[in-house]
């Protein structure tokens, strides 16, 4: 807007007569080099340009944004002008004073997996398994087997946006994160011949012969053997009865792990039970827990795969008649290569 100042000049004549001097053409006005000089009947004015405005002979910046809110964010004043800015997130709209939300998402697509635009900004989130960076749009992949140990129970593998849990040789995976032995022998997968018979450990088989009797023994039923010589059997125990059994590594101790009990019962005999042979380093305890039971117990753990072979005796006293007899069992303990 121009600024204009009406200044009174004499008119020449007398009367109706008189007609008016153009001051601006004839160079008798008081308008400086910058302004503007508009005759008008009996005066002129200055006038200074558009955004500016008269001091004396000099015509000055006229600052909008001071005089009032032109802009609905920002007022930006220039000589002779001023113009409108909007905040981040914001354009400005057709009347060059209102500002309206930019949707970022439609124009830039800044984000790597999913935009959600918001007044004035906009949001990323990403896909499960992913998590933000930290430009905050771009999308990196969570790590989860660096959270914990607990996310597998063997072995946990991380892939883009996931993760999965692998199980050793002899295990198959159950649900998610657990590993369960694989019964070789029941699902028909063993290399067992028609003379052996499998035996199904926590990670794998093992393959005993059907008739485990070394002489002077000979097979009474399907694990028992007995001595029938009388010569060859004075030092020996009369019968020896085969067990297996399977324990997954390092068991915490103690740990009850197997019962031994008498198959007969008899008046006045009294049984007393010991570890004849297999426990040189101290793993086990033999705890008598009646007259005809005792529990093995495991007092240190064991580290797998391993096989161990423990020689259990039952030494039976007839009180009356002072008869002795004693009676072999055989456990063969086999250790699994891990703890499940």
């Amino acid at each position: 807007m121009s600024f204009i100042k009406e200044i009174p000049a004499l008119n020449v004549g007398i009367g109706e007569g008189r007609r008016d001097v153009d001051e601006c053409s004839t160079g008798r006005h008081t308008c400086g080099p910058e302004q503007t000089c508009i005759n008008s009947r009996g005066s002129y004015a200055c006038q200074c340009p558009q955004g500016y405005q008269r001091s004396g002979e000099h015509c000055i910046d006229k600052d909008e944004c001071s005089l009032t809110h032109y802009c609905m964010h920002r007022c930006v004043n220039a000589p002779g002008s001023y113009s409108c800015e909007c905040n981040v997130g914001y354009k400005l709209a057709s009347n060059n004073h209102s500002c309206v939300d930019v949707n970022e998402c439609d124009v830039q697509s800044p984000c790597q997996h999913h935009c959600y635009n918001l007044l004035g900004s906009f949001l990323c989130q990403c896909e499960q398994g992913f998590e933000l960076a930290p430009d905050s749009v771009s999308c990196q992949d969570i790590d989860e087997c660096g959270f914990s140990s607990y996310m597998c129970q063997y072995q946990c593998i991380n892939t883009a946006g996931s993760y999965s849990c692998e199980c050793p040789e002899g295990y198959q995976l159950q649900g998610n994160r657990l590993c369960q032995d694989m019964n070789e022998c029941e699902m028909g997968t063993h290399n067992c011949q028609e003379e052996e018979m499998c035996w199904n450990y926590y990670g794998g088989f093992r393959c005993y012969p059907r008739n485990p009797c070394e002489p002077p023994y000979t097979k009474s039923s399907e694990n028992r053997c007995i001595c029938r010589s009388q010569t060859e059997c004075q030092s020996l125990p009369p019968s020896i009865v085969f067990k297996y059994m399977s324990i997954q590594a390092d068991r915490t101790v103690p740990a009850d792990i197997f019962q031994i009990q008498a198959t007969n019962m008899y008046a006045n005999t009294h049984n007393s039970f010991k570890i004849k042979a297999g426990n040189e380093g101290g793993e086990f305890f033999l705890r008598r827990s009646s007259n005809v039971s005792a529990m093995l117990v495991m007092t240190k753990p064991l580290s797998g795969p391993r096989e161990v072979v423990v020689d259990l005796e039952m030494v039976t006293h007839h009180v009356s008649m002072n008869y002795r007899a004693s009676s072999l069992l055989r456990l063969t303990i086999i250790v699994g290569p891990y703890p499940f």
